[in-house]
């Protein structure tokens, strides 16, 4: 079995495009993590293989075993183009992981301001809760950032 997981690794595009050719049922084949490649390719910066994946039917908003999306592990780096590309072509700003938290949590508690504000401007809601009660602003808070405190409004 073709291991695609490899090829973005590599930054192989042309091997994963041919692979996904050969075997379109691929795009969907989780590691051990449950991690797509779409989730692998975005978390590794590999934009474009993330475009390839992307372009062969990736479900966009497939979660992993944590219940975790493709936006939410570049909310979680900060990497605002790649989620700009992901929210443009239809990922869901408000999908909540396990923990029911969402790319606008992880963008305020790790302070990237850009990505907090493209992400509200896109239809992030702020006032989600996850399971511990907590909006994106008390994140901000729990972290000292005044202002993302204010960003995230009342």
């Amino acid at each position: 079995m073709t291991n695609i997981h490899s090829f973005i690794r590599n930054a192989d595009t042309e091997s994963l495009a041919q692979a996904l050719v050969q075997n379109p049922e691929l795009v969907h084949q989780a590691d051990p993590r449950g991690f797509t490649p779409l989730i692998l390719a975005t978390y590794l910066g590999q934009e474009e293989a993330m475009k390839v994946l992307l372009d062969h039917g990736a479900d966009i908003d497939k979660q992993d075993a944590s219940g975790n999306t493709a936006l939410m592990g570049v909310a979680f780096k900060g990497a605002k183009e790649i989620a700009e590309i992901l929210v443009d072509r239809g990922a869901n700003v408000n999908l909540q992981n396990t923990q029911g938290a969402t790319a606008l949590n992880f963008a305020a508690t790790y302070g990237h301001k850009e990505l907090v504000q493209y992400l509200l401007a896109n239809g992030a809601d702020a006032s989600i809760r996850d399971e511990k009660g907590q909006t994106a602003k008390d994140y901000a808070r729990i972290q000292g950032n005044q202002e993302l405190v204010e960003l995230l409004g009342t």
